[in-house]
């Protein structure tokens, strides 16, 4: 029975050794980053426009919104394209008016319709020929083709970077490599040359005839890679 017990404790003794092997922290360890960034022409614009009607009947002013609203779409609908030059609707509230001494004094409402594409002429065109809405904001971006082209781009870079800086690390402190621990890869797209909203208003007073006047600005999309390393001998 004493030998069973000594070989059952040698065992057990055996077992927590390798498990602690096993979970101990790994040594020489480096942690990195490197970064990538390209540069594009943004092709995806968005133009959104919006009305306001006030009235003492709620009714009322909603059937204004919708009577303006039918009428930008029939006209946007003309123009629609698939990826070209798409049209949806946007915010359409209705919002209490207060009277100083309390109480509903009227309705205020306001209703958006919104042009996405990549045929920025052709949506310039469409917004100048709307008249019964004006331009509340206009803003430019990427398409998921143009993003997903620029990321793969930008990824190749920011891994071949750290690849470099791995290799070059575990060079200087004396070792023959390394094996990787830990990656993660993330990206994001930065903002270039933004149109503001008084601006976008300024341009909606143009004449009904006229185009939007419309330019696309850059947009940067930078991928980070970040991880550990094991240097090894």
């Amino acid at each position: 029975m004493r030998t069973k017990a000594v070989s059952a404790v040698g065992l057990m003794m055996s077992a927590a050794a390798a498990l602690a092997a096993e979970t101990a922290p790994p040594q020489n360890v480096l942690s990195l980053q490197a970064q990538a960034s390209v540069e594009v022409q943004q092709d995806l614009l968005q133009i959104t426009l919006s009305t306001t009607r006030d009235g003492a009947d709620a009714g009322a002013v909603q059937s204004q919104l919708r009577q303006a609203l039918d009428a930008a779409l029939t006209e946007a609908r003309k123009a629609a394209r698939p990826g070209q030059v798409d049209v949806r609707t946007g915010n359409f509230a209705m919002h209490p008016r207060y009277a100083q001494k309390g109480g509903i004094s009227g309705w205020q409402g306001t209703a958006e319709l919104v042009l996405e594409g990549r045929d920025f002429a052709a949506i310039g065109t469409l917004t100048g020929r709307i008249t019964t809405l004006t331009v509340a904001r206009m803003g430019y971006g990427l398409s998921r083709e143009a993003r997903e082209k620029v990321e793969a781009d930008a990824a190749a870079q920011a891994i071949a970077r750290f690849r470099a800086k791995a290799a070059d690390y575990a060079r200087q402190f004396g070792f023959g490599g390394y094996t990787l621990r830990e990656i993660n890869v993330g990206g994001g797209e930065q903002m270039h040359q933004p149109v503001p909203m008084v601006r976008a208003r300024a341009m909606s007073m143009a004449s009904a005839d006229e185009s939007q006047p419309v330019e696309a600005g850059k947009a940067t999309v930078v991928v980070t890679v970040n991880g550990s390393i094991v240097l090894a001998k």
